[in-house]
């Protein structure tokens, strides 16, 4: 399987936590710090206090959880409400790399209303699973330093801060200790640790806060899923979000909240030989690029997509350095316009290439985008542009048809994404609408959509996903258009059909009708209302209260 890349920038597109099966023997260890390294008491984390004057760690332990080798598999919790809350936390993330902490899973990020303490700002919240040798309190010196170092301060208990960081869970162990006590006595109240919680251990069962050292294993397990059953107050405005910059609104999956506006890419090709409109862009200069990007703009594009490489079937692959020479004076030109320059609109780059999404010549694109800490669109495609439209690559019998199994090979790409260091809240998912697939299949694909894909895999729930039908050859062979840019008004249908089946951004060449056709399905499908209808539903509501004062 080969996979396409947009990574979402100023200038360009591009397991499981095992856990070994409880033994019925419980014992409980003592242990003291024996050198008398410096750590942070978690109060006043500006006070050293030595690790010799420190009560003991009393720790009960199952037998069969002691760590292999010293390695052991630990939970932490992060959260920010401050500043720029994603950059905290990603700081955070490398930071326990630099500190040699393996970085196994990291849950997706979910903004959450404030807890205790409810006049602050909303958080930003997520678990990392990680592997460590250090010990509790070892690990609890180093994560606190952590939090200094981005500014974390306690002005005011559970108040607001830049960067939380908490040892929830520590292997199967529970540790009583005045400076941490795992597993975390509140974590089963706090529907922001449990819900993240689910995503990185969705089968765990794990040790309950605060129990007597005579309970037995049974007594004292609960799976997550129990438990976040129980929580009695669900927040109904937590979701997982996904970062397109850090100046434009985080983005709410369709798939979690229903109501989500969808947002329209517009398709800026500097080709000569694009499909779509003959290569008009590269034949007038980047003033004209320019221009065209504010027309985009002003019809309702919220994001330019711009492409250097023809990805028609068949086109010739040209190389990285050729590309950057077609795009780079049109993403120069673009970074004029004021609403691109402010981060009101984004562009992305389409390209095969890590060196052409960095802007200059490397090697690795899913390790690039990790780097770079930029947004990455993961499409499926099999293939080349050179070799897709090839009938084997368009057959997905042996995967149960083309929705699971374009379900399936790209679930497997945003493994490969999230073990190349790209956090969850970067990825979004294209299904590669003809792209190594018969027209049928790309119909089915359509049909299906997100909602359809994530049914086959429900790995990719929770990410947001872009669709892009626009003048595709399908069209063509199901209307029997044969020009591609007379395509628009079947275009329309597609775009439709995506948005009631939980497309969250549309690529399109026409921009001004398929705002227009968006609006309308967002207001059919997802009861999204323009200020007009608000104002109709507000008036009609008024009104029916004053009617019944009446009577």
């Amino acid at each position: 399987m080969y996979t396409t890349s947009r990574n979402f920038h100023i200038q360009t597109r591009s397991a499981s936590w095992q856990t070994p099966e409880l033994g019925p023997q419980i014992s409980v260890t003592t242990t003291k710090r024996q050198t008398p390294s410096p750590v942070f008491s978690s109060d006043y984390p500006q006070r050293p206090i030595h690790g010799s004057r420190l009560p003991p760690v009393v720790i009960r332990r199952r037998s069969s959880s002691k760590a292999v080798s010293g390695v052991h598999q630990v939970v932490v919790a992060f959260g920010s409400n401050l500043g720029n809350r994603i950059a905290y936390i990603e700081n955070a993330l490398d930071s326990m790399r630099s500190q040699g902490i393996k970085i196994k899973k990291i849950s997706r990020l979910y903004e959450t209303q404030p807890m205790y303490y409810e006049n602050q700002d909303a958080f930003l919240n997520g678990v990392v699973v990680i592997e460590t040798s250090l010990q509790p309190l070892e690990l609890l010196d180093v994560l606190q330093q952590i939090e200094l170092e981005q500014g974390r301060r306690r002005d005011i208990e559970k108040g607001p801060r830049t960067l939380d960081l908490d040892v929830i869970l520590y292997g199967d162990d529970h540790i009583d200790h005045d400076r941490l006590k795992v597993p975390h006595p509140l974590m089963l109240e706090r529907e922001f640790v449990l819900r993240p919680l689910l995503d990185v251990l969705p089968e765990h069962n794990m040790l309950t806060p605060a129990p007597t050292l005579t309970d037995s294993p049974a007594q004292t397990q609960v799976s997550i899923k129990d438990a976040l059953s129980k929580i009695s107050s669900p927040d109904q405005t937590m979701y997982p979000v996904t970062c397109l910059s850090g100046k434009s609104p985080l983005m709410v999956p369709a798939s979690a909240r229903p109501t989500s506006r969808t947002l329209v890419m517009a398709i800026l090709n500097i080709t000569p030989d694009s499909f779509s409109d003959g290569g008009d862009l590269t034949t007038h200069g980047s003033e004209f690029v320019a221009h065209y990007a504010e027309k985009v703009i002003h019809d309702g594009a919220t994001i330019l997509d711009i492409g250097g490489q023809s990805t028609r079937p068949g086109a010739q692959l040209i190389s990285a350095e050729e590309e950057l020479a077609r795009i780079l004076p049109g993403l120069e030109a673009i970074r004029s316009v004021p609403s691109v320059s402010s981060g009101q609109v984004l562009v992305s780059v389409d390209t095969f290439y890590a060196s052409v999404a960095r802007g200059t010549y490397d090697k690795d694109m899913l390790s690039t985008a990790a780097e770079l800490k930029k947004p990455i669109i993961l499409m499926h495609m099999r293939g080349t542009p050179q070799t897709m439209g090839r009938f084997y690559f368009h057959d997905y019998t042996s995967l149960g048809g083309v929705v699971p199994g374009v379900a399936k090979e790209l679930a497997f790409r945003v493994e490969a994404a999230l073990e190349a260091g790209i956090t969850p809240w970067r990825i979004m998912l294209d299904p590669g609408l003809g792209f190594a697939k018969s027209a049928m299949g790309s119909i089915q694909l359509l049909r299906a959509g997100p909602v359809g894909l994530v049914t086959a895999e429900p790995r990719l729930g929770g990410y947001p996903w872009l669709i892009g039908p626009s003048r595709k050859g399908f069209i063509g062979r199901a209307t029997g258009i044969v020009m591609a840019n007379s395509r628009d008004h079947a275009t329309c249908a597609c775009i439709t059909t995506a948005i009631a089946t939980g497309a969250d951004v549309v690529r399109v060449h026409d921009v001004r009708s398929m705002v227009q056709a968006g609006k309308m399905a967002d207001t059919i499908f997802r009861d999204v209302l323009s200020a007009d209808l608000q104002k109709d539903v507000d008036m009609a509501r008024k009104g029916s209260e004053k009617s019944q004062e009446n009577v």
